[in-house]
């Protein structure tokens, strides 16, 4: 894999009428207008200091302490409006790889789901995922208080990275993916951008606060957008989409981690 500039032009499309832009279905009657709260993620100078933290002084902590590499498929750059991103989720290391690779004209409202009850209970740890990630809250444990917050961020024209295993993987391996993500792509009419985080459980596995020693690859891989076929129920579009992710963390293992297994002694606290 060769690391990629992660911020091209936004306005890059690839020649030729077979690559049209992709855009959500609502996109030519326009956004709702986000109110309130919901006002903030679509915030143009929220989104200039959010670069600098994220992509500047954050992007630097990270490169510090990890190997990094990003690769994007081209179609990615054609996407306009909202989407949701999807990936696999192991590590705590993943929000940040996921949102300092994508081009910054696709992720600059890009707006990550995290557990309310554990992120914004806290105000210092609700600071730093607003202002880092633009994050909203999602509710665990039978809770409906935040219920529609992705829905209302799509309709405001604002893409939100959602990790469809319902938490960070214990083993490193894919679990199982939760229709919820490719129910809200179906209904909104946006489209789901895969994406494969590979090394990131080898690096900082959950139950370490920090990466491990030597800058451990982690790389990140954006796959093609895809869009849910007519009449696709929510589950088969899951389905296409797990299969996605899984394909693209299976092509770039090797090439990252060179077969590597994670084993119980090098599970040590950091």
């Amino acid at each position: 894999m060769t690391p990629t500039d992660p911020d091209p032009a936004p306005d890059e499309r690839p020649g030729g009428p077979a690559h049209s832009s992709l855009s959500a279905r609502s996109r030519g009657q326009g956004w709702e207008v986000p109110e309130g709260d919901l006002a903030k993620y679509r915030s143009r100078w929220r989104a200039a200091i959010r670069r600098v933290l994220q992509r500047g002084l954050f992007r630097a902590l990270v490169r510090a302490n990890v190997t990094t590499s990003t690769e994007v498929h081209r179609r990615v750059r054609t996407v306009r409006g909202p989407y949701v991103l999807v990936a696999n989720h192991s590590s705590h290391v993943d929000a940040p790889m996921l949102a300092q690779g994508l081009p910054w004209g696709q992720g600059r409202f890009l707006s990550t789901g995290v557990a309310a009850d554990y992120f914004f209970d806290v105000w210092y740890r609700r600071w730093f995922v607003r202002w880092l990630f633009n994050a909203f809250p999602i509710d665990r444990g039978g809770s409906r208080k935040h219920s529609g917050t992705s829905r209302r961020l799509l309709h405001s024209g604002v893409p939100i990275l959602v990790f469809p295993e319902g938490g960070r993987q214990m083993t490193g391996t894919l679990g199982e993916f939760k229709p919820g993500a490719a129910a809200l792509a179906i209904g909104v009419g946006v489209p789901v951008i895969p994406a494969a985080i590979i090394g990131a459980h080898e690096a900082m596995p959950k139950g370490r606060s920090w990466p491990k020693r030597g800058r451990p690859p982690v790389a990140v891989v954006f796959g093609e957008p895809v869009i849910a076929s007519e009449g696709e129920s929510a589950v088969e579009f899951t389905a296409r989409i797990r299969e996605r992710v899984e394909g693209l963390y299976d092509q770039h293992h090797d090439e990252i981690l060179g077969g590597q297994q994670s084993s119980p002694d090098e599970e040590d606290t950091a």
